[in-house]
Formats: C-alpha cells, sequence, structure tokens
C-alpha cells in the first residue's frame, strides 16, 4: 500500500493489503488501516476520502480489504456506522482484469473493484462529465476490440500522461502510463498474466512548490519481459521516462522482475536481462529504491530474493542505505516508512515515536509505503 499526498494536499493510494486479522487486539499484525485513516482528510458531509485510487493489478496481496474499508457504489448510500473511505476517483485497467486466469482467479475485493469500475463507466456513458467525485473513474490504456472507443475522454492511452487527480489539474504532479503493454500478437495475448498487465507509472511530483522535485516509478508485479520490452521502447529515444529519485521494486523485489533464468535450477550462474535492468536502472542523483516486502534473507525465497536486493543495491551505487524494506523498517523503527518531498528534493522521515499502525509506503510532498506482504 502506497499512499501520495501531492503538493496541493491531494491524496493518491496505490493498491492496498489491509489484513482482517489486524482488527484482532490480541494479534500483532499492523493496524495498516488506522494508519491508512490517520492521514486522509474528511469532506463537508463527514467522509474519509481519497481523491485517486490506483490499482495497479488485480491479485489479492495488492487489493485485500477493499470491500470492508472502502465505499463502493453510489455515494449516498454512504452509512455513517460503516464509516468507510470514499474513492473520488478510480483508476483501473480493463486489460488487466480480462488476463485474469485460471492460475489466478479474481478474489472477492478484485471482483468488487471490477464491479465499481462497470458502475462508473455506466455512469460515465450516461451522464459525461457531470458525474460528480465518487462516480469518477479514469480507465488506464484502451481496451482491445474497440471497447473503449465510446468513452476516450476518459481513457489514459498508453505512454500518455495524466495531470489532473479527481478532475483537479493544480500543476502538482504529472503521471506517465507506460504499461500495460499490448500484445504482440494473438499468441501473446493467450499467454499474459496478469502480473505481466500490471499497471506501471512514472509520476513526476512537485514539492515545496518546485515542479519534478520526485520521480517515482511503481509497476506493480511486472515481471522481466515486460520490462526488457520497455527499454526496447524507449531506450534509444525516452529513456528519460524511466528515470527516478524512488523506485518501488516490481513484485516485492522478486528474481523473476530481473531475469528469464531460473535461480532454483542455475543459482549464481543465473543472468540478469541486460534490458529489463536497464529499464530499472534510470536512476537520479541520490535515488533510492523501496521494496514492499518481507525482509530480505539470504536464501531461496521469492519473492522477496536476496540476489535481486544485491542487484538493486548495485543500482544505485552499491549503497545498502539507499535501499529500504518497508517490514524490515518496520521491525526496527515500528512506522511506516515515509519520504517527504521538499523543493531541495526527498528526504526520508524519521521516526518521532513508535506507532502500532504501519501503511508501507508513504510519499509526501509531503510521500506513506506501508507494510503489505502476507
Amino acid at each position: 500500500m502506497t499512499l501520495v499526498r501531492l503538493d496541493n494536499g491531494q491524496t493518491i493510494l496505490i493498491d492496498i493489503k489491509i489484513r482482517g486479522a489486524a482488527d484482532d487486539e490480541d494479534d500483532d499484525t499492523p493496524d495498516v488501516a488506522s494508519d491508512l485513516r490517520s492521514r486522509l482528510e474528511r469532506d463537508e458531509k463527514g467522509r474519509l476520502y481519497v481523491d485517486v485510487f490506483l490499482s495497479s493489478h488485480p491479485h489479492q496481496d495488492h487489493i485485500t480489504g477493499l470491500k470492508n474499508h472502502f465505499h463502493l457504489g453510489p455515494l449516498d448510500e454512504w452509512d455513517e456506522d460503516d464509516d468507510k473511505i470514499v474513492i473520488r476517483e478510480m483508476w483501473s485497467s480493463p486489460v488487466v482484469f480480462r488476463r485474469s486466469d485460471s492460475q489466478t482467479p479474481l478474489c472477492e475485493d478484485a471482483k468488487a473493484w471490477a464491479k465499481e469500475a462497470r458502475r462508473r463507466v455506466k455512469r460515465f456513458r450516461d451522464d459525461g462529465f457531470s458525474t460528480a467525485a465518487g462516480d469518477r473513474i479514469l480507465i488506464m490504456g484502451e481496451d482491445v476490440d474497440g471497447k473503449t472507443d465510446d468513452i476516450l475522454d476518459i481513457v489514459v492511452g498508453l505512454d500518455e500522461t495524466v495531470t489532473a487527480a479527481n478532475r483537479v489539474k493544480a500543476g502538482v504532479f504529472e503521471a506517465r502510463l507506460l504499461a500495460p503493454l499490448p500484445a504482440e500478437s494473438e499468441e501473446e495475448e493467450d499467454e499474459l498474466s496478469t502480473n505481466e498487465s500490471s499497471v506501471i507509472m512514472r509520476f513526476s511530483l512537485a514539492g515545496g512548490g518546485v515542479a519534478d522535485r520526485c520521480r517515482f516509478l511503481t509497476g506493480g508485479d511486472a515481471e522481466v519481459a515486460i520490462w526488457k520490452r520497455l527499454w526496447q521502447r524507449h531506450g534509444d529515444d525516452n529513456a528519460d521516462w524511466l528515470s527516478y529519485d524512488m523506485l518501488q521494486t516490481p513484485h516485492h523485489c522478486s528474481w523473476r522482475s530481473l531475469s528469464f533464468d531460473s535461480w532454483t535450477d542455475l543459482g549464481e550462474d543465473a543472468e540478469v536481462d541486460e534490458d529489463a535492468r536497464n529499464a530499472l536502472s534510470q536512476t537520479r542523483k541520490g535515488a533510492v529504491i523501496v521494496a514492499s516486502s518481507k525482509p530480505i534473507k539470504d536464501d531461496d525465497d521469492n519473492p522477496p530474493h536476496y540476489r535481486a536486493k544485491r542487484e538493486y543495491v548495485d543500482i544505485v551505487d552499491g549503497d545498502d542505505d539507499r535501499f529500504f524494506c518497508t517490514d524490515e523498517h518496520w521491525d526496527d523503527e515500528g512506522q511506516t516508512l515515509e519520504f517527504e518531498i521538499k523543493a531541495s528534493g526527498i528526504v526520508r522521515k524519521l521516526a518521532k515515536a513508535a506507532v502500532l499502525a504501519a501503511p508501507a509506503l508513504g510519499i509526501s510532498a509531503t510521500a506513506a509505503h506501508a507494510r503489505q506482504h502476507g
């Protein structure tokens, strides 16, 4: 779970994993829901809200807790007793839902997201831009067979940028849509997985009133084939589109985002794909890399993978202090990993006092990353 607070105070939430165990006072599961709620504002009717909720892909570990904690359906059905969080605008990809398969069936929260997305698309078809906050949606990428041709006003095309959150254009961010990529053949369309269809966006965030003070690259669980294709598409002419001050490691620091080779079969002889590594190596000065994962140990676990961590540390000039793991940060400080974007650039916010909650990553202009693994 990543919460981005823009320079004008608006919020963009990227994925969630809010486990029910956190509601048990006798369970030590971090209460990320309470942490998230403490960072949100209420509207004029007393409803907590996020301005934007981006779902990178509908795997359970990226969308758990949606039905329990977020209001779905028309706003006039919001219940004060339930006090669920309102999503003013959804950012959703139809492609990633279409590519779910029998091996990765949609969980109940993912089905609920898809149903809400369809409701909001219908509202736009019926009412156009008169739809109010709570009914709004942006579609991340065109769908196949002309399925989105009649709603192109709310479709963000591949390589295009978004500059407004909940239709508020305040000059505080730009987000470029880099994926999901279209299949190159019918055969590939049948083979593409949900992971390989993750939404990938590169944000350029203002801080302290200064534009482009932090570039943040996030890509769900996108695997090596996608990063390879991104470098082949953009490496010659648009490598800057992949540049970052902060990278959220794809697929929780998985080896499969860096290599086609099996670590189990080859061990240290497994090779990193050069194109994929290039796509993930476009650092700006002082860049940091964050793994939203459980502690990374020197074993064969994947994800997270120790060899992948070594590669990412090498990408940031071998500086271990510029690589962060959200769960290790929680264990050390008992808090969300949080960065602040200032006019001078990004700085990590230091722990003030131990708290009992931890969203995985926070980026604010003020920013927060939350602990989300199972």
